[in-house]
């Protein structure tokens, strides 16, 4: 076969691979799944016209064709690394979240925990009210309202959100609603239309109105309760209650980038 038919990416994860004597070892090493590193030796092994291990069940050994491969390679690991790394180790890696406004807001106020110390990553918040797409990488960590159903996701199940109404003492008792296809937007709409005092478009805005003491907001307790000059103007509203769930690809957070941000991720919100 012709060398350059080659997938250079997939000879420096066959060195991870010759070198730790197996798939999970070498995921360790290279951020990949053991289930992407079997696909890219068997798409090596195709291209190349060789086999190159032996698969048992205790790990990968090394046949003649990858013995000889792997001297090979030694030999120019260094302008290799050149080749086929995306970015200078001393880049930081770009990891994009997705959450509403309220989470983004309590994520942002713990910033230097989710970055590290010495930073080693760059956080890209993408603040929306809609689900995004992590199947098709529109971001890389999401927070959800339910459960995902896509196969190709993992999740774990976070703290309840309760939502209530706050207002500050001497608040006209009238609502500040958010413009939006939200369910605490949709509970004022169908209970109470009729006293609503004015509409934004921004969840935030409604914060910013009910500090100043307009009117009553519709939050969530994670964030109503942290405000003291806010109090809570009535009772938990029980049917906006739900779980909060952190989801991810299921190739992604094996990047050691990811799992480290993931495990912050979960210190931050169970403190």
């Amino acid at each position: 076969m012709n060398k350059k038919d080659v997938n250079w990416n997939d000879l420096q994860l066959f060195i991870a691979v010759a070198r730790t004597g197996g798939l999970s070892a070498a995921s360790r090493v290279t951020g990949k799944s053991p289930a992407t590193l079997g696909r890219r030796m068997l798409s090596l092994e195709h291209d190349l016209g060789a086999e190159l291990f032996a698969r048992h069940d205790k790990g990968y050994e090394l046949l003649s064709a990858g013995r000889k491969l792997l001297e090979e390679l030694q030999s120019v690991e260094a302008s290799l690394d050149k080749l086929v790394t995306p970015a200078s180790q001393s880049h930081r890696p770009l990891i994009k979240i997705s959450a509403g406004t309220w989470t983004t807001m309590h994520l942002l106020a713990h910033i230097d925990t989710l970055s590290g110390s010495p930073q080693d990553c760059l956080i890209r918040f993408v603040t929306s009210e809609k689900v995004l797409d992590i199947s098709h990488r529109e971001v890389v960590i999401g927070f959800r309202n339910q459960r995902p159903m896509e196969d190709n996701l993992v999740c774990r199940k976070l703290g309840r959100v309760e939502f209530a109404p706050y207002g500050t003492k001497d608040a006209p008792q009238r609502w500040i609603k958010v413009i939006a296809e939200t369910p605490s937007a949709k509970w004022i709409s169908k209970h109470s239309a009729a006293e609503v005092f004015v509409e934004v478009s921004s969840p935030r805005n409604s914060l910013d109105l009910a500090l100043a003491g307009r009117g009553v907001a519709l939050l969530p307790t994670f964030i109503g309760d942290t405000e003291e000059t806010l109090t809570r103007q009535g009772s938990i509203i029980e049917e906006l209650s739900h779980d909060q769930w952190l989801v991810t690809h299921h190739e992604d957070r094996y990047l050691p980038e990811v799992r480290r941000l993931i495990k912050r991720l979960n210190e931050v919100i169970d403190s």
